[in-house]
C-alpha cells in the first residue's frame, strides 16, 4: 500500500507516460509485470499505476524505502530492459520525489 505521510524516508517515483491513441492498456500490462518484478527487489515498497480518463496518459506511481533503494531498483529494471520497453509504448517523464506535506479531512 502506498505511504503518503511528510518526513517519513520513503521515496516516490512518479512517471507520466504519454501514449498513442489505443497505448495505454499494453503499457499498463508492462508496468504491471515490471512491477511485480521490482517487488522482490530489496527496499521496495509499492506501486500504483493510474489511466487517464481521456486515454492519452498513464501514471505510474512506485516507491521505495530509500533514494539508494530507488536507484537500486531503477537499475535492476534497466538492466532487465523494462524500461527500453517502456519508451516503446510511451513517452517517459520521470522523477523522484519525497512527500513535504498532507493534509486530510
Amino acid at each position: 500500500m502506498p505511504i503518503i505521510r511528510a518526513n517519513s524516508g520513503i521515496i516516490t517515483q512518479i512517471n507520466v507516460f504519454t501514449v498513442p491513441d489505443g497505448g495505454q492498456q499494453p503499457l499498463i500490462d508492462l508496468l504491471t509485470e515490471s512491477a511485480e518484478f521490482a517487488s522482490r527487489i530489496p527496499g521496495w515498497t509499492s506501486a500504483s499505476i493510474h489511466r487517464s480518463l481521456d486515454g492519452t496518459r498513464v501514471v505510474n506511481y512506485a516507491q521505495s524505502e530509500s533514494l539508494e533503494a530507488s536507484q537500486r531498483i531503477i537499475n535492476r529494471l534497466r538492466l532487465e530492459g523494462f524500461l527500453e520497453r517502456n519508451k516503446q509504448l510511451g513517452q517517459a517523464n520521470p522523477g523522484l520525489y519525497e512527500v513535504v506535506y498532507t493534509l486530510e479531512r
